[in-house]
């Protein structure tokens, strides 16, 4: 039978209050048990971080408090320590509805046929792949050592070669448990996820799991009866830990795996259904097994085929390019699906200098909306100019919008120049004002203290509009 759970939706603080000791004793840091619910339904917190209901006396309200915030989509962790990954975990189906937890990890193959040199040299690759994204670090996760060879003694040499080279989570990948079970005696103390079980080998597999205490990927192309049937065969003999794989068609089977994957997550929250509601994994780099033509365009198809799946609620991508241009779409929609709508993407405010800033140098003002501090902070230094960027709280909110908003007024920017000292850093007394609030100028000026100019509506014209403008020709 299906399995029933409230979802976030359906979950009230007064049911997580409920479940609570209920002594206001405030050791969770708020003042009440019923602002720690809140809290808890919001997900902001974890109920460990109420000492009561860790002792040994409410071991049941503990049990009955996890299982009700339980995500309908279990989290799974591949790897150990601070470079451990978790995929799944999620609470929603739709990202707007709540948000998405856990980003999906990215995962890029080695085979174990490479030549050493080869194989040290992509993995190091994979290692360091790195792109700054308005302000965040995006990187790659995880790597998938994969046993093109069938044998297992050159799936070992490959294990350890890897495992010696990189601290990131393992995926080994092979269908023969003997070839697994020597890939485990070089990664078995590293909690790899092992690819995977299937209807002719899941005994093997699992009993694999088991003594190594890895999680295990159910692999059922295109079926998702037998992956069900699957699921529950390794529930039984005491695996929890599952990730699930129904299949990454391509070209003609592309719809019938779009499909899936959402007839999958669906079952999970709107029927309940506790054996598909484990995380899914895509693997983009099936395209590489299709017909022969251009790397190129495999490379293309690969890149669309890894978007979709992460639209389609892939938990986790299993890819082959390394190619910049394949990977940095998926690392920056991923990191775009998984920000959490409910608050904007921002920096703290203050003051902030860009280059060789002295007491002669201009103040720019600015929102701490990310993208727009990311993209003024990077104009000014590809124009090479000094000045001091003065960023104001608006919510995480662009310039017009902030405006627009009354959330960016003539009172928050005399806040903030008040808050920041900035008359101490400067001998001047001029603010830079951006162009789509050249509005609120005449207030800003009474509000202040301050002359103001009005700078461009585009920061990519802030370094021109400097040179022209600054200093002012009038003392202030």
């Amino acid at each position: 039978m299906a399995e029933h759970r409230k979802s976030i939706r359906e979950v009230s603080p007064i049911d997580v209050y409920l479940r609570l000791p209920r002594t206001n004793c405030g050791d969770c840091g708020e003042t009440n048990c019923m602002a720690f619910a809140t809290r808890l339904v919001n997900r902001e917190v974890l109920p460990e971080a109420c000492p009561p209901i860790l002792q040994p006396e409410s071991v049941q309200a503990y049990a009955a408090l996890s299982l009700l915030l339980a995500p309908p989509v279990r989290a799974v962790t591949i790897g150990t320590g601070d470079r451990a990954i978790v995929a799944g975990g999620k609470y929603v189906l739709q990202r707007h509805e709540f948000t998405y937890s856990h980003p999906a990890p990215i995962v890029l193959d080695v085979a174990d046929t490479l030549p050493e040199k080869e194989r040290e040299d992509r993995v190091k690759a994979i290692s360091s792949f790195s792109y700054q994204y308005i302000g965040r670090d995006l990187t790659l996760d995880a790597i998938a050592v994969r046993a093109a060879s069938g044998d297992p003694d050159t799936f070992r040499r490959a294990v350890h070669q890897v495992a010696s080279l990189t601290d990131r989570p393992l995926i080994l990948c092979t269908l023969d448990p003997k070839v697994m079970a020597a890939g485990l005696e070089e990664a078995g103390t590293r909690r790899p996820l092992l690819y995977g079980a299937t209807e002719g080998n899941w005994k093997a597999m699992a009993d694999l799991a088991i003594t190594h205490r890895c999680p295990l990927v159910a692999i059922a192309p295109g079926d998702i009866a037998l992956l069900r049937s699957l699921v529950q065969t390794l529930r039984s003999c005491g695996i929890e830990d599952l990730v699930l794989d129904p299949g990454s068609f391509t070209d003609d089977g592309l719809a019938a795996t779009v499909q899936a994957f959402t007839d999958i997550r669906r079952a999970a929250f709107e029927g309940s259904d506790g054996l598909l509601g484990y995380p899914l994994l895509g693997v983009p780099m099936a395209v590489w097994l299709g017909e022969e033509m251009a790397p190129e365009l495999v490379q293309w198809k690969e890149a669309c085929l890894a978007a979709l799946l992460l639209t389609r609620y892939a938990d986790m991508l299993v890819m082959h390019s390394l190619e910049g241009w394949t990977l940095l779409p998926q690392l920056i929609w991923r990191f775009n699906l998984y920000t959490d709508p409910r608050r904007p993407v921002s920096v703290e405010a203050g003051l902030r200098p860009v280059g060789n800033p002295d007491r002669s140098s201009p103040i720019i003002i600015t929102t701490n909306y990310a993208l727009t501090f990311f993209t003024v902070e990077s104009d000014l230094k590809g124009g090479h100019a000094d000045c001091h960027l003065l960023v104001v709280d608006t919510g995480g909110i662009s310039v017009e919008s902030a405006v627009a908003g009354r959330y960016l007024t003539a009172a928050t920017i005399a806040g903030a120049v008040k808050s920041s000292e900035v008359e101490r850093a400067v001998d001047h007394r001029y603010l830079v004002l951006p162009g789509l609030a050249a509005r609120l100028s005449g207030e800003t000026e009474e509000a202040t203290g301050w002359r103001v100019l009005v700078g461009p509506k585009d920061s990519s014209g802030l370094p021109g509009f400097l040179s022209t403008k600054w200093p002012p020709v009038a003392p202030p």
